[in-house]
């Protein structure tokens, strides 16, 4: 099993133990990605909190494991999401792999879409 597929399978146990445990009642798609995106949020504040964003006090030495616990949080929450979407590992795997191509053609001015032409460097 690769990495992927691993911490897909162990989210979805722990979203299990979790909807049992707290006896969440039954929600739409809809409420579920609404608290999953409201989760991910206060993450991303808590990330900001250690990267001292603040510009007003002293900064404080960088905690990369703080930092890191806090992009693993957020990260359960995006696999979780991605479960009750009904996205797998693998089908983020493909679709992350064909955005990533994408990506690289709007950068080299490849791509169809308006506004990702190569600089014309004062041309």
């Amino acid at each position: 099993m690769d990495r992927l597929e691993h911490m897909f399978r162990l989210q979805a146990q722990l979203d299990e133990e979790i909807r049992v445990g707290h006896r969440l009642p039954d929600m739409s798609l809809s409420d579920w990605i609404q608290k999953e995106v409201l989760a991910i949020m206060v993450e991303l504040g808590e990330l900001l909190e250690e990267v001292n964003f603040k510009w007003w006090k002293v900064p404080r030495p960088l905690d990369p494991e703080a930092i890191k616990g806090e992009l693993v949080d957020i990260l359960h929450f995006f696999i979780s999401m991605c479960l009750k979407a009904g996205i797998g590992a693998e089908d983020l795997y493909r679709a992350y792999i064909a955005k990533n191509e994408e990506n690289f053609r709007r950068q080299r001015g490849l791509s169809s879409r308006d506004g990702y032409a190569p600089e014309s460097g004062g041309r």
